[in-house]
């Protein structure tokens, strides 16, 4: 074993909201995995106000493992935010991020450090199989493609927030201030080298998905407003193309009055209403559009932090 594996220091970050009773499965699994490797391990477990148990099991977790931090947040803060806690307070060489609910395997562990061991920065995990309803693999299929079709940055479609970050990697991302987080964009806005290590989701060892689909519109809000100008630019193309058809409008107009035929120039309610109606949506789709960019610039430079530390237990 060279000397550089035996001192590297792998963080797992690991958000959790809700999960008593889940937590203890899916830290066991964690545990049989990293008992094996020869690494000096860290799990970050972050509770994101959690309104059960969660805290009590993870302290406990912390009395009997010393390589167990809890991080508890002052409120639930979104699982985003709850990354984001857990990646600050992280300080090993390579740090993994999964979830709390075993659908994230932890035998992909050592995988990805041997890929970090090979000289990649960023181990993305990507679904082969996605798990879910089927309402939930359309949209998130769709999602993919229209944030990939709008923004500047390509995403990987089935690549959540399971991954592997080196220590420069994740230096990088912490420099980046966004309050409005959408992780998986800013990683691979960063561009540091990277590699995609698919693998099958596995079913949830118990509760439920705590992405409601509240939640998940507003992730999806966060990534194309902070990743993408393009709703701008929608905005624009329909004020042009309403201004293209109010001149056809008046060169049709126009031909009757060349024509003499004004008497058939009558005026329409129905015609009227149309071009007011259109008018109106243009106007207010344009206006919300920047409503949401000034709101998110607004909360951007009030420089809030993105989430509020409670305690920290080891």
């Amino acid at each position: 074993m060279s000397p550089r594996k035996s001192k590297l220091r792998v963080d797992l970050v690991i958000p959790v909201y809700n999960e008593q009773g889940v937590v203890e499965q899916t830290y066991e699994d964690v545990r049989k995995v990293i008992d094996a490797l020869p690494y000096k391990f860290t799990i970050y477990y972050v509770d994101d106000g959690s309104e059960d148990g969660t805290v009590e099991s993870l302290n406990a977790l912390a009395r009997r493992d010393k390589r167990v931090v809890v991080l508890e947040l002052s409120r639930n803060f979104g699982h985003q935010a709850a990354l984001t806690a857990g990646l600050d307070a992280a300080q090993g060489d390579f740090v993994i991020s999964m979830d709390a609910d075993g659908q994230h395997p932890p035998s992909l562990i050592p995988q990805m450090i041997d890929l970090f061991l090979q000289g990649y920065d960023v181990v993305q995990a990507q679904r082969v199989e996605a798990g879910g309803t089927s309402f939930k693999r359309l949209t998130s299929a769709a999602f993919y493609r229209i944030i990939n079709a709008i923004s500047g940055t390509q995403m990987v479609p089935g690549a959540a927030d399971f991954r592997g970050l080196s220590r420069q990697a994740v230096d990088a991302l912490k420099s980046m201030p966004e309050y409005h987080r959408f992780l998986r964009g800013m990683v691979s806005a960063m561009g540091y080298k990277s590699v995609i290590l698919p693998y099958h989701e596995t079913g949830r060892v118990g509760g439920r998905s705590k992405y409601s689909l509240g939640k998940m519109v507003r992730l999806a809000m966060d990534a194309i407003f902070s990743f993408s100008l393009v709703p701008l630019y929608i905005g624009m193309s329909a004020g042009v193309i309403f201004l293209c058809l109010a001149a056809l409008e008046m060169v049709y107009v126009y031909s009757f009055w060349l024509k003499g035929d004004t008497v058939s120039l009558a005026p329409g309610w129905s015609s009227l209403m149309f071009v007011i109606l259109i008018a109106s949506g243009v106007i207010l789709i344009v206006l919300g559009f920047i409503g949401v960019y000034i709101g998110y610039i607004f909360q951007q430079v009030k420089q809030r932090p993105v989430y509020h530390l409670k305690k920290r237990a080891e």
